[in-house]
């Protein structure tokens, strides 16, 4: 019976009122508990003045710090679990489902007991899952769960029983450090006749009865990532004292590779673009994201840009909306985790204006401010056209009075051969010149090569290059930024292009975290580079750090001071081919046009004709047939008779030919058509 009723109060889950009375609570709601230890909290419910008949309740809890021994029922307001409790230590679920059969109002019901171990330090919730109802004694099966109330408890070591123990390296146990070598101390005490301790993965392992000696100090290298516990205990008149445990927590990963997404595109004419990422920690977990937008293109920076004010990266989430400029730029994106590791990641976007947009009803907007008619579009089409046209003649003649000139002998010309001659001679001085250039590059070099050398016996160390463009185009902005161990210091940073062997010798500040950051104010060549840098402090100047390798690899194309891309010319030329493909299909629709109507009125017109020979045709055919019935009336003799026969069938004979010679030609006009 009792099942049954419950059965028909589950089957009424899906009715719903607007009554909300009910809470579940943990008790007690928190507390600090030691590894190793167990303790119990009770779930309780409130039904504040309504009565409830069925719950059903989900918990979750962190399996890897607490797991649950065994639930209690023994005590509990439920008369009737549909099941027995169920829990799963390795997922961290508990699932409690029963029914009140005649229902119950209770302020502080209890409904189960739970009793966990805990396992190691740190912080575990014990949270509802949404799932949890709490379903009224009304015959619908309303649920009127209204709040609930977690518990948040905190683990940590037993309390020290043997040596006291700190660490100068990885001191605190509730943080993360990068460092795999841990460096421990402990309090000596004279009457000590040793001490043994050991490194586990156990937060309550026990060091056997060994003794390592009556030294207070141990240092261990190159351990593994994760939490460590570190476990002591001290021999006094031949017994083993009290066991001390200390946790430390090594990661030395950086945070997982991740791809860095640009919506709507990596190039684009929205000057607000969305910038997305995402990656996870397997040690500590992530901590923080921090992004830096580097310009590449656009109006060139100043000298002072090169600043401090550069060197910074700024805390961020993802998704990040930056408002950018027009122009190209290098978006880098590091992902830091507890122990201060990262992972950094670059995107290149181009922000580009819009060339032209089409307008309903009037004409083609260029960039934002121009707007072109219709009317003018299509007169600057044709005369694009002419002028092309005009231009191809006149390089036509020019290409052919160049011919002529060659087929005459005007390359025998005493001017000309002149020219040619002072032609070479500049190329002799040239290669002289190239010469004493590559002979002050060696020395340069030669110069540089001593002056590193010298350098090497400073004692500054290297500064150290974190991030740097390695592969640009001859239209970006090459950077390169790092760390240095002189705050407000200098960094002399050297460009060297291995084609030419052309070396730039750069500076850039460093500010008082010891970040750096150089921006170039031009464009480079194309071609192949290397990168190197030195600190400087006074007139002393550290060993180069490592040379980073650099390409420049050519898209755009220079006349004197000013640049053409490459993606540029494909414009305009595209436009250029646009344009005549206009014209051409304006020059064919016009005279396809015409065409049509012309054969339309020239069709019209030779039925008319054709009519009006049939007509015509007709007409004499009567006429000669009456003629030839008047002369067969009044023939007068045989020999006469004859003679009028063998003309009359002539004359038909040649009717015929007309007829069939006229409507031939007339079928040949109308296939030439």
């Amino acid at each position: 019976m009792k099942y049954a009723l419950l059965a028909f109060l589950f089957s009424t889950f899906a009715g719903i009122s607007s009554a909300q009375a009910a809470t579940l609570s943990v008790s007690p709601s928190g507390g600090t508990f030691s590894v190793g230890s167990t303790y119990s909290v009770s779930i309780l419910l409130n039904t504040e003045g309504e009565s409830i008949n069925v719950i059903d309740i989900g918990l979750r809890f962190p399996s890897d710090k607490i797991q649950l021994i065994s639930p209690s029922t023994g005590q509990s307001i439920v008369e009737v679990w549909t099941s027995p409790p169920r829990f799963n230590n390795q997922k961290g679920e508990i699932k409690l489902q029963g029914g009140i059969p005649g229902g119950i109002n209770v302020s502080r019901g209890l409904v189960t007991n739970l009793t966990f171990r805990v396992r190691q330090v740190g912080t575990a919730i014990l949270r509802f899952e949404d799932v949890s109802r709490v379903l009224l004694n009304d015959g619908k099966g309303t649920d009127v769960l209204k709040d609930i109330r977690s518990g948040i408890y905190d683990f940590v070591l037993p309390p020290p029983a043997g040596p006291l123990v700190v660490s100068e390296t990885h001191p605190d146990s509730a943080l993360w450090y990068p460092n795999p070598n841990v460096v421990f101390r402990w309090e000596g005490d004279p009457a000590a006749q040793g001490y043994s301790y050991e490194v586990s993965d156990n937060p309550v392992d026990l060091p056997d009865d060994i003794s390592e000696g009556i030294r207070t100090g141990i240092t261990y290298r190159s351990l593994s990532d994760g939490v460590h516990y570190f476990h002591i205990k001290s021999l006094r008149g031949g017994s083993w004292g009290g066991i001390t445990h200390f946790a430390f927590n090594i990661d030395t990963t950086p945070p997982a590779e991740f791809p860095i997404e640009i919506s709507p595109r990596k190039r684009t004419t929205r000057p607000i673009p969305i910038i997305s990422w995402e990656t996870t920690d397997k040690y500590s977990g992530l901590d923080h994201y921090e992004i830096k937008l580097i310009k590449l293109s656009g109006p060139l920076p100043s000298p002072s840009d090169s600043s401090e004010s550069q060197s910074l990266f700024i805390e961020a989430t993802s998704p990040y909306t930056p408002t950018l400029e027009l122009g190209k730029y290098e978006v880098v994106v590091r992902a830091y985790d507890k122990a201060g590791n990262y992972q950094e990641e670059k995107e290149k976007i181009e922000v580009v204006q819009a060339f032209f947009q089409v307008i309903s009803g009037e004409g083609i907007r260029v960039t934002s401010r121009v707007t072109v008619s219709w009317l003018l579009v299509g007169l600057i089409g044709f005369i694009l056209i002419g002028l092309l046209s005009f231009l191809g003649w006149h390089a036509w003649k020019w290409h052919r009075r160049i011919e002529g000139k060659i087929a005459g002998g005007a390359l025998q010309d005493p001017v000309i051969s002149a020219r040619l001659a002072e032609l070479k001679e500049g190329q002799a001085r040239n290669a002289k010149s190239l010469a004493i250039f590559l002979l002050l590059i060696t020395l340069s070099w030669g110069s540089l090569g001593a002056h590193v050398a010298e350098a090497r016996e400073l004692q500054l160390s290297p500064p150290l290059v974190t991030l740097v463009s390695e592969n640009i185009t001859n239209e970006e902005l090459f950077y390169i930024g790092g760390k240095s161990e002189i705050p407000g210091g200098e960094i002399v940073i050297y460009l060297q292009n291995t084609q030419t062997g052309e070396t730039l010798n750069l500076k850039a500040p460093v500010d008082k975290t010891g970040n750096w950051f150089y921006s170039h104010s031009q464009f480079l060549p194309s071609g192949q580079y290397i990168l190197w840098a030195q600190n400087k402090s006074g007139e002393e100047l550290s060993a180069p750090s490592p040379q980073v390798k650099m390409t420049a690899t050519q898209t755009a194309i220079q006349f004197g001071s000013s640049r053409l891309s490459y993606e540029t010319l494909y414009l305009i030329f595209s436009l250029i081919l646009l344009v005549l493909v206009l014209g051409l299909l304006t020059f064919i629709g016009f005279h396809t046009y015409h065409g049509r109507k012309k054969h339309f009125r020239f069709r019209k017109e030779m039925q008319e004709v054709e009519e009006a020979i049939r007509r015509g045709l007709a007409v004499l055919r009567r006429d000669i047939e009456a003629e030839l019935a008047v002369v067969n009336k009044v023939k007068l003799s045989k020999t006469l008779a004859d003679e009028e026969d063998r003309k009359e069938k002539q004359l038909l004979q040649d009717l015929e030919w007309i007829e069939k010679e006229i409507g031939k030609e007339i079928l040949d006009v109308e296939h030439l058509e």
